[in-house]
């Protein structure tokens, strides 16, 4: 992934909080062994959530619950030799590189042929674009509008001294928040909770930070909860899946577990996954023969970043050092991520298809989040939508 302003902010504050004997800010966290016990509160109970790396042990009776909601909706697949054909889509993280998802869901409209998801997934930054894709085309100019205008001032206010010297973050997130608040509000949620009663799925990937696993939200199922307490909690998660340890504050969800209240701490999503579908031991094939359907199963996974090496001259300093190496970690542990998919497409019969930013593109941008650059990154992947050879059956390299 594209590692640029926020996230070098990220490392540099995270080797100077290693270096610095701050205290820390109390909380009561998941004991070690009720982790996988532990209910939100204020959800009644509700199982809304799963761990990313298992598969949930009600797999079966989340699939049946979909497949009967397809049916009770009267929801019309598409069709190819008479069987239905199901979509996925998952978007990644990359800060601002997020612009470029959202030129190519803009630039798929308009090409004609972009599907309605069955399946939405997203993390980090993907995770605020994955909404808006979960709930179709009307929500493109909304798409462009947050991700082709916003300027860094608009995400995030720096405290650095704050972060330093014993808070949670180097800085505020709450110019992100407002604009969180701003779309999803009621009328947004009940959208939501509307497309999940046809059986659609809209998963968000965040980080439980004290498990160190990764942690899948049913967004639609939050949404049609009926609980007063949803609509926050659909905010949190979202703002905890975009929340870059260090610079941003994590967000902390409050459970239960064994009659006692705890609280979790959850940040970005791309701390454990930068993109995903599904817990990649799951078995298409077992579903299919428990509830006697075959359908046509197609992935498209948006790569909001590059895949290739990009040279850089390192300064010979410390944080200079520290900071391109682990840009380096997290743009091939992303990459590994999408071999991970393919290997999960192909166990499963599901078609692989997958987009990102080519290597040529110049990484032009002033500041974290620069609308200029931004927007030259949305038209490149509004143009990128419209050829069709512009999506990889493969993985990167795989050729090579």
């Amino acid at each position: 992934m594209r590692v640029r302003g926020l996230r070098r902010l990220f490392w540099y504050g995270a080797v100077a909080l290693s270096l610095a004997a701050c205290a820390s800010l109390p909380r009561n966290p998941v004991p070690l062994g009720l982790e996988s016990d532990a209910t939100v509160v204020g959800m009644g109970g509700e199982n809304i959530r799963f761990w990313g790396d298992v598969p949930p042990p009600n797999v079966d009776a989340m699939a049946k619950e979909k497949w009967a909601q397809v049916r009770a909706s009267h929801r019309q697949l598409p069709r190819e030799n008479g069987r239905p054909v199901v979509s996925f889509l998952a978007i990644s993280g990359g800060g601002a590189d997020g612009a470029f998802g959202a030129g190519v869901l803009a630039g798929w409209t308009a090409r004609g042929n972009r599907p309605e998801f069955d399946l939405v997934t997203g993390v980090s930054t993907g995770a605020l674009s994955a909404p808006f894709a979960f709930l179709g085309p009307r929500y493109d100019d909304a798409l462009k509008k947050v991700f082709t205008e916003s300027t860094t001032s608009d995400i995030a206010i720096a405290r650095p001294v704050r972060g330093l010297l014993g808070g949670e973050s180097l800085a505020s997130n709450a110019p992100l928040a407002k604009v969180v608040a701003f779309y999803v509000n009621d009328a947004f949620l009940k959208e939501v909770a509307a497309e999940y009663m046809k059986g659609r799925r809209l998963l968000i990937g965040t980080t439980n930070l004290d498990a160190q696993r990764p942690v899948v939200w049913d967004m639609g199922k939050i949404a049609a909860s009926g609980h007063p307490e949803a609509i926050e909690l659909f905010r949190k998660i979202l703002l905890a899946s975009a929340a870059i340890p260090a610079v941003f504050p994590p967000g902390f969800v409050e459970v239960a577990a064994n009659g006692t209240v705890y609280e979790e701490m959850h940040v970005d999503g791309g701390a454990t996954r930068e993109v995903f579908l599904l817990p990649t031991q799951i078995l298409a094939k077992n579903v299919d023969a428990t509830l006697n359907v075959k359908p046509i199963r197609r992935s498209y996974i948006i790569r909001n970043g590059r895949v290739g090496p990009e040279w850089k001259a390192v300064k010979p300093r410390t944080l200079s050092i520290a900071g391109r190496s682990i840009s380096t970690l997290i743009k091939n542990q992303g990459i590994g991520d999408l071999y991970e998919l393919y290997a999960f497409t192909k166990r499963n019969g599901v078609d692989y298809n997958l987009i990102y930013i080519p290597s040529n593109f110049a990484d032009t941008s002033t500041q974290a989040f620069d609308p200029v650059y931004m927007t030259k990154l949305y038209d490149l992947g509004y143009r990128m939508a419209s050829n069709v050879n512009s999506w990889k059956k493969v993985p990167p390299r795989w050729d090579h």
